[in-house]
């Protein structure tokens, strides 16, 4: 048999793999299409592979969605564009098949192919292809032939289009929910290539009858069509149609078509404008704030700063901030959560004053919610709210918070909480931050969790960036050279990480006097952990310190260490004597 790389694989042997019952062979020979196409040459591959391919009645989904993905680059394989055509039949028949999957590919590879076709041939190929599946007596066809509408339409004749518009608003009647629900996903695709004229009448009529479907899961993809004809329609259009519609989702009996409108708002806010936004849409949008259904006041609470910025500040804190409050202590966790990630944005629309009185305690009782996320949501965002209304307001509000959630229980806190720590540090300046945070620092870095220790010397690191080397000199270095010598290997690890991170920041002379000697002390360790974290840390100060140290210090402390009994501690010494060596034969 032929070695599996060859790159004339013959068609017998993929014949024989197409048909062999293991299916990770017949999958390979799948993948490997382009290659055999080749080998056959354009002619062969239309009239033998092509042909084969459309008889290939696989069981397996996996091997069939392969093919629909492959066929969708045949076209060079085949001859080119003017032979695109060939490659339609095996496509046709996997728009049919019971898996969506292998359905949604077909139908990918057939829009690719179709967008490449000439006119003539979308005329004679491609049309005759979308009506049999539009057609089709298994509701799968039918279902695949709805996403290749937007394809086949403009490149139509005039009488064409009436029939092609015709067939679609029969699918949208369809028995079968699945159809009208494959209809409406594809409405906004479909009406973005119809002519202005048809939009207004066949169209609209087409979406009045899908926002009155009797299946929820119709009108909830009906709610997408909405913003998808909004961008489409004139502004006092979209007003007519549109918004009464919207209105009456956001009243909906099934939960998830209110879902949806909650999801969607901001881009029907855009559709229609800003005044029919403010009469007909803000009592709409509270309502969903208000929703019974804990979904759908997620959806909503999430959208809440960018719904106000389409407002003025005097209608978002008239009628939003009332339902702001009533969600920041929902019952749901979720929609206090959601809340949390964007109520911060809301600062900047609503101006100062609005924040400080509002806001502010909001703010803070989202800061001590009981629920891990919404805290977290809160503090990411903080550096917002800080533009709004100013430092000094900002500490004495926020400041007794931020200590408390830095030994808060759940440690992603106390890790936002550090990522935050240098930002803050800019912003309070040096006396502040010695007073109030300089102490939790420290504290971090002997935490039960490797991660807050990590960005505790990494959070050290930017701190002395932050506010010199002569601060951190005095503020961070005795600290964190006291640490050495804790009794857990762990902690004086982290140490050994913040002096590599340090080094750079403190420069030359610093690192040679007080930082050098401790990582040296430190390589007597008898914890080999400890040992071959000296050789690497040893391996950065390389590059800082003069070559006389290097030479005096540094080296016969490697050299030790690369006879020592571990092995790790071994291989560690010697790539940084290596790193030593280059540096000698460079300088």
């Amino acid at each position: 048999m032929a070695m599996i790389d060859e790159p004339l694989y013959p068609i017998a042997v993929l014949i024989d793999e197409l048909k062999n019952e293991d299916i990770q062979l017949r999958l390979n020979s799948i993948r490997r299409l382009s290659t055999i196409a080749r080998a056959l040459g354009e002619e062969r591959t239309r009239k033998e592979l092509i042909p084969f391919l459309s008889e290939n009645n696989d069981d397996e989904d996996e091997v069939l969605l392969a093919m629909a993905e492959e066929l969708g680059v045949f076209i060079p394989y085949v001859g080119g564009v003017e032979h695109a055509h060939v490659l339609l039949p095996p496509l046709e028949t996997l728009c049919t098949v019971e898996e969506t999957c292998v359905r949604d590919k077909a139908v990918e590879s057939l829009c690719r192919i179709g967008a490449q076709m000439k006119e003539i041939d979308i005329v004679d190929w491609f049309i005759p292809v979308v009506k049999r599946l539009a057609a089709g007596e298994w509701f799968t066809a039918r279902v695949s032939s709805c996403g290749l509408f937007h394809i086949a339409y403009p490149s139509a004749p005039d009488q064409l289009k009436t029939e092609l518009r015709t067939i679609y608003g029969q699918l949208c009647q369809d028995d079968m929910p699945m159809v009208r629900r494959a209809a409406a996903s594809n409405l906004g695709k479909f009406a973005a290539t119809v002519e202005q004229s048809y939009l207004k009448t066949e169209i609209m009529s087409i979406f009045d009858d899908l926002t009155q479907d009797d299946q929820d899961s119709v009108r909830l993809l009906a709610v997408e069509g909405c913003a998808a004809l909004g961008k489409l329609l004139e502004p006092q259009d979209c007003v007519a149609h549109i918004l009464p519609v919207i209105v009456n989702f956001s009243q909906d009996k099934s939960w998830r078509v209110r879902y949806m409108v909650a999801n969607q708002l901001y881009e029907l806010c855009e559709a229609v404008g800003p005044e029919p936004t403010r009469a007909d849409l803000v009592p709409a949008y509270v309502r969903l704030l208000r929703d019974n259904e804990a979904e759908v006041r997620i959806a909503a609470a999430g959208k809440v700063t960018k719904f106000c910025r389409i407002l003025s500040p005097q209608l978002a804190i008239q009628h939003i901030l009332p339902c702001v409050k009533e969600l920041s202590s929902d019952s749901s966790q979720h929609v206090r959560s959601a809340l949390a990630s964007v109520i911060m944005g809301m600062a900047p629309v609503l101006g100062k004053d609005a924040t400080i009185e509002q806001l502010l305690p909001i703010f803070l009782s989202l800061l001590k919610d009981e629920f891990p996320d919404v805290r977290l949501n809160i503090i990411s965002k903080l550096d917002q709210v800080n533009q709004v209304i100013g430092i000094d307001l900002l500490s004495q509000s926020l400041l007794p918070a931020i200590v408390e959630l830095a030994e808060d229980r759940h440690w992603r806190v106390r890790l936002a909480i550090i990522e935050y720590i240098p930002l803050l540090a800019s912003q309070l300046g040096v006396g502040f931050f010695d007073d109030k945070l300089g102490a939790l620092c420290m504290q971090w870095l002997e935490d039960k969790v490797y991660s807050i220790r990590d960005a505790a010397a990494n959070n050290l690191k930017r701190l002395a960036e932050e506010f010199g080397p002569e601060w951190a000199m005095q503020h961070i270095i005795p600290q964190v050279l006291e640490k050495i010598n804790n009794p857990h290997y762990l902690y004086r690890m982290t140490i050994l990480q913040a002096i590599s991170l340090l080094a750079p920041v403190m420069g030359a002379e610093i690192t040679c006097q007080k930082l050098l000697p401790v990582v040296i002390n430190s390589s007597k360790d008898r914890v080999p952990n400890i040992k071959f974290n000296v050789a690497k840390v040893l391996q950065s100060l390389i590059p800082i310190l003069d070559q006389s140290v290097v030479e005096k210090t540094v080296k016969p402390c490697l050299v030790e260490l690369s006879e020592d009994p571990d092995v790790d501690v071994r291989y560690y010494a010697n790539q940084a004597l290596q790193v030593c060596d280059q540096m000698m034969v460079s300088s």
